[in-house]
């Protein structure tokens, strides 16, 4: 399916080669791509060009990645794609805390590039079904829906847009199991079946909720099925 040429996707990549294979396989994917090797005109170009989407590098001149990205979350909500050749957890949960949707590990193939940029564009435009529910409280957590805050003991919490997603998921459906593929088809879109990354998505929560993981108490594991959040 080829996408609407009126999304423009901002690419800031400071390898040469990645960079011009990244707007080669967006451009063929029916993409218009802008992209920049420095994380300072990176932002400018973001604040000039309104992009539909950021790739986005971590080591770049000038300014890093992760910084462009706190930058860019100040001002919008539109998904943010990290790429980088650094692949521990650490480094993970490092950019899905300044804010970016996905986190893609180097080397990466077209077509994985590609479905991300796919899932995250329909993730983004898919507006939220209504709900009653404007605000949800227990002893412990506090989720306000209409403005997407979350506060643990009275406390707000900073959550990346995808940890968000499952943490809302969770809630509006507590007391029942989501099996993992329910929870990948409705956070990340049938395009990342192949993403296993709710074991991953579940343990950041947990560390951001102070949640033990050795006993959980609020998102709880169902051994061979999936999660359930607990009042």
């Amino acid at each position: 399916m080829v996408m609407m040429q009126h999304d423009t996707i901002l690419v800031i990549e400071d390898d040469p080669d990645i960079r011009r294979l990244i707007t080669l396989t967006l451009e063929k994917g029916g993409y218009a791509a802008v992209a920049t090797d420095d994380g300072l005109v990176g932002l400018r170009e973001f604040h000039q060009r309104h992009p539909t989407l950021v790739v986005l590098d971590v080591m770049l001149p000038r300014m890093n990645g992760l910084e462009v990205c706190r930058r860019i979350r100040e001002v919008s909500e539109i998904p943010v794609i990290i790429l980088s050749a650094r692949g521990h957890e650490a480094d993970k949960v490092q950019g899905l805390d300044v804010g970016a949707d996905d986190y893609l590990t180097k080397p990466f193939s077209a077509q994985e590039l590609l479905a991300r940029v796919k899932a995250a564009l329909r993730r983004f435009r898919t507006p939220a079904p209504a709900q009653e529910e404007d605000v949800y409280a227990d002893s412990r957590l506090r989720l306000d829906f209409g403005r997407r805050l979350v506060y643990v003991n009275d406390a707000l919490v900073h959550l990346s847009p995808t940890e968000y997603r499952i943490l809302e998921l969770l809630v509006r459906n507590r007391g029942q199991v989501l099996t993992h593929d329910q929870i990948l088809e409705r956070a990340w879109g049938e395009e990342s079946e192949s993403f296993d990354g709710v074991k991953q998505y579940i343990s950041y929560l947990r560390r951001k909720l102070g949640d033990d993981p050795g006993n959980p108490q609020l998102i709880v594991t169902v051994r061979g099925v999936g999660y359930r959040y607990n009042r």
